[in-house]
């Protein structure tokens, strides 16, 4: 089953009306909400590595107001037990029996902020519910809210008393980008209409979870010619030959990349994806997933700088679905 022209106009405008609701809240990041509602609406997750005060929070906080969903952040703390984040069983003795109180990953979003703080047993607390959708605690297995996105945060700056974060696990983010600060008339704007006291912006809801799950399943219906395929596995072969790089883009990640595709090209009204998509998505979505060699590190490049070469190598395919 494949996208009518209909539903893709739908998902188009309701995409707009979307990032434009949360950007009352964020001012002057449109690219930026964009990649957080196609992580959303790609059934993935974000991890966002900026400077305290860019508005990470109300970026969170923003999107779960828009499609009417829940919204937990958590502090990530080098105390933070695993209990703290998915929840506890314990026994009611009124009613002789084990009862679950589920912790604040029951949202639809959850701010995971400054995540490399807490030690890599409550960082690990993470994956299952990151790549499945649920929690297991005591053997049973209770499932998360829907739509669901875990937004984890992290200090580029600060790194005293911090966990990095396992190749594993950051490998489970769909999507790593950064905020960063406003420009100088976008900070004049977010002076001018800032609210009294220590109020935060709220924004009106404009879709329900259900909607939210609709657009999800036409996302996944885009359709993908095998040129683009081929393409997506050429890119994430050329980061596994690099010569800067120990460890390239798995399998995994090219699938990332194609499902972050299906919904960027939906979200401009096409049924179906053009190279451009690929090449708009490639940074944000393979960069975080590679590991430098340790001198090239050391010279300052970048692994973002790395994807871009290998874009730049990669033949670009010229058939095109019309």
């Amino acid at each position: 089953m494949s996208v009518t022209t209909e539903q893709a106009e739908w998902f188009s405008q309701t995409f707009e009306q979307l990032v434009a609701n949360v950007e009352q809240a964020v001012v002057g990041k449109t690219e930026v909400v964009r990649l957080a509602f196609v992580t959303l609406l790609a059934e993935g997750h974000l991890l966002l590595e900026d400077f305290p005060g860019t508005g990470k929070t109300s970026l969170a906080r923003a999107i779960a107001q828009t499609i009417q969903g829940r919204h937990q952040r958590i502090q990530f703390t080098p105390d933070l037990l695993p209990s703290d984040v998915t929840g506890v069983t314990i026994f009611d003795q009124r009613a002789q029996e084990f009862e679950f109180h589920r912790g604040p990953i029951f949202a639809n979003v959850v701010l995971a902020d400054e995540i490399n703080r807490a030690s890599p047993k409550t960082q690990s607390a993470l994956l299952e519910v990151m790549e499945e959708s649920q929690v297991t605690v005591d053997g049973v297995t209770h499932r998360v809210e829907q739509p669901f996105i875990v937004i984890a945060t992290q200090n580029p700056i600060e790194q005293a008393g911090t966990y990095r974060l396992p190749e594993a696990q950051l490998d489970r983010f769909l999507v790593k980008t950064t905020l960063g600060y406003p420009a100088h008339d976008d900070t004049v704007r977010i002076l001018a209409t800032a609210p009294r006291g220590k109020a935060a912006t709220v924004v009106n809801p404009i879709i329900s979870g259900e909607n939210v799950l609709h657009l999800i399943n036409l996302a996944q219906q885009v359709h993908v010619e095998q040129p683009i395929l081929e393409y997506v596995a050429a890119l994430t072969e050329g980061t596994r030959t690099a010569p800067e790089v120990v460890l390239g883009t798995s399998v995994r990640a090219g699938r990332a990349l194609v499902r972050a595709a299906r919904a960027w090209a939906l979200s401009y009204g096409r049924t179906y994806v053009v190279p451009d998509d690929v090449k708009a998505l490639a940074v944000p979505v393979l960069a975080h997933r590679m590991v430098l060699d340790p001198e090239e590190d050391f010279r300052g490049t970048t692994s973002e700088e790395v994807v871009r070469r290998v874009l730049e190598r990669v033949p670009v395919p010229m058939q095109q679905v019309s």
